[in-house]
């Protein structure tokens, strides 16, 4: 580098402080590869000190090695010289270019005010620049403007590249497992066998479950391993046997290419932060949405499924989303409920809670998300037993016609599954064969006198042989799918067995989950309203046909303890001629029930009377009576002794010889005479006697007044 002669511009002021260097390139390769440049912005040291600056007073600010100019965060050197420049300490400021100190105008200009402040310099390969002079201001300004569209250019023709690539599908990334790039350059299956078994089971395994997490499940019972191949250093391409994650899975089934379609820009890069994120330094990537993908080439390469089972599988996962729940029924799960995810509230419309009870043998449907989010009541609750029952009948009267093809179906598609368990198990197993083998002969083609590499060798192939019985133990163990090994004649009584679809509903083998699933293959939603002591049941099938049911309501707690209103009705028309103990045996000969159960009694008889306000005709007690007469036309003793115009002893003593006819409910209770026109004229006394009593010699004699 020339040294060139001390500039006006720079005062004894400027040398009595620091001389700051600022080195940075933008990317760890640069820095490794580009050593030239790197070696150019050290040598400025010797351009400072040729411009008068002592060795002691030079400082060299190299932290920001292989970071981007872009932005000023996580650039600690950088934020460094503006402080420094900001308190005076610095008395210029080297750099190579101007975008070695920011490729941001924001940043730029920032900086370029702080040294017109301070007055501090800004010197670079060209010239020497004071901030605070209007011309020097002016040109630094535009060489900061230059700097970031010189970046924004960059990144065009680099993104224009890349795009036009991509629509040629000849843009190369890192390829998901199971597909690989063949010695052309064009995508292909996997050749190992045991790679794409794994990845058609896992579709295999959606397709029946239609939950990614039942997926790991199935895989996770089976003891099955998953494979990973290694991403660049020295073990690129090698394959790790592991277990499946939730995670993993939906890669796979959000993953286009096993579709054999090329896609690009599934993803945007965002810079701007949204308010309420910590800002970034490499921005911020987000999913773009199906529909605005902007490159889809279809069938550019072979693929595990088609592009219809694709979107099919995005979705079902969209449906077994749970945010959002009144927009997603959600996946399947293995509750009793088969309503489960696709029951509606017929009052607001929200999708319908599942609760359990007494330890889940009764079922509830509850729509409380009023109550839960914003306070106010619970729309519905009703118990589900008996809408579950409607909706299957239904259900099953539709289906009728196509019970033998959804039993066929069915029958390929667990031989199907269980199939492809067996296959990969096999593979497994054959892998850890191959390893055993090659280990095998990796020592007896080893020096026997080497001990050092015989021994490791020999622990190898102990540690592989192993391995293979691990796992030949472990599907010995498995529990082997009894489809594998029907024969003929034991197909043909399953396909007749099929073709009784209820049976097949009802059988004990069946799980919740698969009666759900054929539920959800016909029925869209199902809305619930109550109306009064009915519950209306709308059905909207897949073919937006709607079926409308009424279902009688379960009583409450108190309305089955509560009386029948038929039987208050009957006590209502029996109260006029009957007493408490009449109405309850005339109740129970009719096989009347009461409310609490059991058979009817005086005091029952009571109760509802009073609880519903009903007079009785026939009471027990005279003063009940006011007139003397009851309903069933019996008088009290008084009024029989008043008609009869006698006392009422003597009332007594006609009903103790059975001159006259009564009733009593209790031994020592009143009597009830009974009196027609015929007795009170037989009987009636036309001067009524009374007794009085006193102590004669000769003993009681009856004094008439």
């Amino acid at each position: 580098m020339f040294s060139r002669p001390s500039s006006p511009k720079i005062r004894p002021d400027h040398l009595d402080r620091l001389a700051v260097i600022y080195v940075r390139q933008s990317t760890s390769l640069q820095v490794r590869e580009h050593r030239g440049s790197t070696t150019r912005q050290y040598d400025l040291v010797k351009r400072a000190q040729d411009l008068g600056w002592t060795p002691a007073s030079i400082q060299v600010v190299d932290q920001d090695q292989g970071q981007s100019g872009s932005s000023s965060l996580g650039r600690d050197g950088f934020q460094w010289l503006v402080a420094e420049v900001g308190l005076g300490h610095v008395g210029a400021v080297l750099s190579l270019e101007v975008s070695r100190l920011a490729r941001s105008c924001s940043d730029w200009y920032r900086l370029l005010e702080i040294c017109a402040l301070s007055e501090t310099l800004v010197i670079d390969e060209e010239g020497i620049y004071d901030p605070g002079a209007h011309n020097d201001r002016l040109l630094l300004g535009f060489k900061g403007t230059m700097s970031e569209a010189e970046l924004h250019w960059l990144h065009q023709r680099l993104q224009g590249g890349k795009v036009a690539k991509a629509e040629q599908g000849q843009l190369r990334f890192r390829l998901p497992l199971g597909l690989v790039y063949d010695p052309v350059g064009n995508i292909v299956l996997d050749p190992d066998e045991a790679v794409q078994e794994a990845v058609r089971l896992v579709f295999a395994l959606f397709e029946h479950y239609h939950s990614a997490l039942a997926v790991v499940s199935a895989l996770a019972e089976q003891h099955l391993r998953f494979p990973t191949r290694w991403w660049g250093g020295k073990q690129a391409g090698e394959l790790i046997w592991g277990r499946l994650t939730h995670e993993r899975v939906l890669n796979i089934l959000h993953c286009p290419l096993y579709a054999g379609a090329y896609v690009y820009g599934r993803t945007q890069f965002r810079r701007r932060a949204l308010p309420g994120e910590e800002p970034r330094i490499k921005g911020r990537t987000r999913r773009i949405k199906q529909e605005d993908w902007p490159i889809v080439l279809l069938d550019a390469h072979p693929g595990y499924i088609s592009w219809e089972q694709f979107l099919h599988h995005q979705r079902q996962l969209d449906e077994n989303r749970t945010w959002r729940a009144e927009e997603h029924p959600g996946a399947i799960r293995e509750g009793p409920s088969l309503l489960q995810g696709i029951v509606l509230c017929g009052s607001c419309g929200r999708r319908m809670t599942i609760r359990y009870q007494r330890n889940g043998s009764l079922l509830m449907y509850e729509c409380h998300q009023i109550h839960s989010q914003l306070a106010g009541k619970t729309c519905q609750t009703m118990r589900g037993d008996r809408i579950d029952q409607a909706v299957v009948q239904c259900f099953l009267q539709a289906i009728e016609p196509a019970h033998l093809e959804v039993a066929l179906s069915a029958l390929d598609q667990v031989e199907a599954q269980a199939r492809q368990v067996e296959q990969q198990w096999q593979r497994q197993i054959e892998r850890a064969q191959y390893e055993a083998d090659l280990a095998r002969r990796r020592y007896r083609a080893v020096d026997p006198d080497n001990r050092l590499v015989a021994r490791s060798l020999e622990r190898e192939w102990n540690e592989k042989l192993g391995e293979v019985e691990k796992l030949e133990r472990e599907y010995a163990m498995q529990p082997k799918h009894a489809v594998l090994s029907l024969t003929a004649s034991q197909r043909e009584q399953i396909r007749r067995l099929a073709q009784d679809l209820p049976a097949i509903w009802h059988a004990p083998t069946t799980t919740f989950a698969q009666r759900k699933q054929l539920l959800r293959w016909l029925i869209k939603d199902v809305t619930l309203s109550k109306r009064g002591n009915v519950i209306d049941v709308a059905i909207r099938w897949q073919t937006e046909a709607l079926t409308r049911l009424a279902i009688l309501r379960h009583k409450k707690s108190w309305e089955e303890r509560q009386t029948s209103q038929e039987v208050v009705a009957r006590v209502r028309e029996l109260s006029p001629p009957h007493t408490n103990a009449q109405i309850a045996a005339k109740l129970n000969e009719e096989g009347e029930r009461a409310g609490m159960g059991g058979s009817f009694t005086t005091s029952k008889i009571e109760w509802i009377r009073y609880a519903y306000h009903i007079p009785t005709g026939c009471p027990e007690r005279p003063r009940a009576a006011p007139t003397g007469q009851r309903g069933d036309g019996r008088y009290s003793a008084r009024a029989a002794a008043e008609l009869l115009n006698v006392d009422v002893s003597t009332i007594a003593e006609w009903c103790k010889t059975g001159r006259l006819e009564s009733v009593r409910s209790t031994p020592l209770g009143p009597r009830w005479v009974t009196l027609t026109p015929e007795i009170i004229s037989a009987l009636r006394k036309p001067i009524k006697r009374k007794w009085k009593r006193h102590q004669a010699q000769r003993g009681k004699q009856p004094v008439v007044k």
